[in-house]
């Protein structure tokens, strides 16, 4: 008889406003970058934190700058494949929005935020005229349609989804009525 697979250990209740917390976001199962955060909202399923830009430097992607400076307001949820993080320049200035294809956030049992990272993004500029696609090319080598086609479809499906929002006008409606 064989031993039951080990299960996941159970994520702790909602974090509370204004505790600190830890951003982790992994890709390709290795930690990518690691930030401090100060949580804005948590109802147990949705997540909302606050962190100023974390690399050194400026990160130029022809459509936006992401500068020091900046600050995100950066929505996880625990049963959506997608993040959200508003962008405000220094001045407070909204610059859009950079919404990154993930598996539902994991709070770990230390309070830490983990979100891994599924290759596909959206960009939506503020005044929502610019709605892009980014990184079809590297979602397809990644190679997890051929290890979890099932994983691959959610991604593409939250892609899509997002997509539809920023188009349809309805992108403010999915934050509406939280803080960010």
């Amino acid at each position: 008889m064989s031993e039951p697979a080990p299960q996941p250990a159970p994520s702790p209740g909602p974090l509370p406003p204004g505790s600190a917390t830890c951003v982790r976001l992994v890709k390709a199962g290795r930690e990518k970058v690691r930030y401090d955060a100060q949580v804005l909202h948590d109802d147990g399923v949705r997540v909302v934190v606050e962190a100023p830009w974390s690399l050194p430097g400026t990160r130029d992607f022809g459509f936006v700058r992401f500068e020091p400076g900046d600050v995100f307001t950066e929505h996880y949820w625990r049963d959506r494949w997608y993040a959200v993080k508003e962008v405000r320049d220094a001045r407070g200035v909204l610059k859009g929005w950079y919404c990154d294809i993930t598996r539902p956030v994991r709070v770990t049992g230390d309070g830490a935020l983990v979100s891994e990272d599924l290759d596909l993004d959206l960009w939506l500029s503020a005044d929502g005229t610019d709605v892009r696609r980014l990184d079809e090319d590297e979602f397809a080598a990644s190679g997890l349609a051929g290890r979890d086609p099932a994983a691959a479809a959610r991604a593409s499906g939250a892609l899509d989804e997002l997509e539809a929002l920023a188009r349809g006008g309805g992108f403010r409606a999915l934050l509406a009525g939280l803080p960010g």
